[in-house]
C-alpha cells in the first residue's frame, strides 16, 4: 500500500494480518534490541523492563512463528537457547526505526494534544 492508495478492505486485512503482533507492546522493543544481534533468552528479559518470563515467552513464540525471528537450542546443560533476527525481521527493522524516528519527533506534539484534550473533557465529566 503507498500513502496514495485509497482505503482497500482486503489491503487493510491483510496489512493488519501482518502487524497486528509487532503492534503489540513487547515485539517493538524485542525486535529493535535483537537489531543489535543474537541474544540469550535471559539477556533480552534483563534488557526489556518489565516484561515477564510467561510474556516474553509468549512474544518470542508469535515473533518466531511470523518469521521474523528465528530460535537456536544448544545441546548443554542447562540448554543454552538464542534468539535472532531472520532476514525478514531485519527488514522490519527499518520501517520500525523510521516509525520510532517519527514519534521521538512528534511526541511532544502528541503529548500536548492529549492534554489538550484532556482539559476540553474535565468540564464535561463535571456536569
Amino acid at each position: 500500500m503507498k500513502p496514495s492508495d485509497t482505503y482497500v478492505p482486503l489491503q487493510c486485512r491483510l496489512v493488519n494480518d501482518v502487524i497486528a503482533l509487532v503492534g503489540d507492546k513487547w515485539s517493538i522493543l524485542i525486535i529493535v534490541l535483537l537489531g543489535g544481534g543474537r541474544k540469550r533468552f535471559m539477556d533480552i528479559k534483563r534488557a526489556v523492563d518489565g516484561i515477564s518470563q510467561k510474556m516474553l515467552t509468549v512474544t518470542l513464540r508469535g515473533l518466531e512463528r511470523d518469521g521474523y525471528v528465528t530460535r537456536t537450542v544448544y545441546p548443554t546443560v542447562p540448554p543454552k537457547v538464542e534468539y535472532e533476527l531472520t532476514d525478514l525481521g531485519r527488514e522490519l527493522l527499518v520501517p520500525l526505526r523510521t516509525l520510532g524516528s517519527w514519534a521521538i519527533a512528534n511526541h511532544d506534539r502528541v503529548a500536548a494534544a492529549r492534554a489538550a484534550y484532556d482539559a476540553r473533557q474535565l468540564p464535561q465529566a463535571a456536569e
